[in-house]
């Protein structure tokens, strides 16, 4: 039988766009925030309204919760988005926004998985900071932007661990499940594979496996995030 293949996804001219503001809202929000967070509100405002609205209702909430943290000056790091961001992305494993770990749960293949990611990033000229781990969304996001063919590629591939991600947000009245939202509609809609695949993820969870990844990849892809820690 021949095996069936998924119709190319063709990307719109405003999709990198799209991406870029979303990676940098998805990104922990350090000392920059302030800064990127105008510069994504500015920017959603001339995208389509199905991936703006989301996108806007985000910036409007952090720009309530992005206050410094009592004796910093203004401009700091936002105490109490960062709170919330590590009580939702650092604590909670069904809100993991490593996209490796709903393809191959903790595995040898997981190791494989961020490899392959990383020369995908080589091959097309674009290399990692030391502090940045290949599958974050924020980091695929921001390399779709970049290279909108490959990327568009690797978002289509992880469509069922990004809809389960945005599930579980909603689940938990996440702020950044507005952002989800907007990459979704930036993406095609589920297909019949997808929507399997996203029930049996949320039914069955990623694969387990007892043999750990260090034969497999560097110890600094290796997930398991401090508190604002590396993206």
């Amino acid at each position: 039988m021949r095996k069936k293949t998924r119709p190319a996804f063709r990307t719109e001219p405003w999709h990198p766009r799209a991406w870029q503001v979303q990676s940098l809202l998805l990104a922990y929000p350090d000392d920059a925030f302030a800064e990127n967070l105008a510069l994504a509100e500015r920017a959603a405002r001339t995208l389509p309204r199905p991936v703006a609205e989301p996108l806007l209702r985000f910036t409007a909430h952090a720009a309530r919760t992005a206050r410094p943290a009592p004796g910093r000056p203004p401009g700091t790091a936002p105490a109490d988005l960062a709170a919330a961001y590590v009580t939702t992305f650092d604590h909670r494993k069904r809100c993991c926004p490593y996209l490796t770990y709903y393809a191959y749960g903790d595995t040898r293949k997981r190791g494989l998985g961020l490899v392959r990611l990383k020369q995908t990033y080589a091959a097309a000229g674009w290399r990692l900071a030391d502090d940045e781990l290949p599958d974050h969304l924020a980091v695929v996001l921001e390399f779709a932007a970049a290279d909108p063919g490959t990327g568009s590629r690797l978002l289509t591939e992880h469509r069922a661990g990004l809809e389960l991600l945005r599930l579980a947000l909603t689940d938990d009245h996440a702020p950044w499940a507005h952002v989800l939202d907007s990459v979704s509609a930036t993406l095609p809609a589920l297909a019949g594979d997808d929507r399997d695949a996203v029930a049996r993820l949320a039914a069955e969870g990623p694969p387990e496996e007892q043999v750990g990844l260090d034969p497999y990849a560097p110890p600094q892809f290796l997930p398991d995030p401090v508190a604002g820690g590396p993206r």
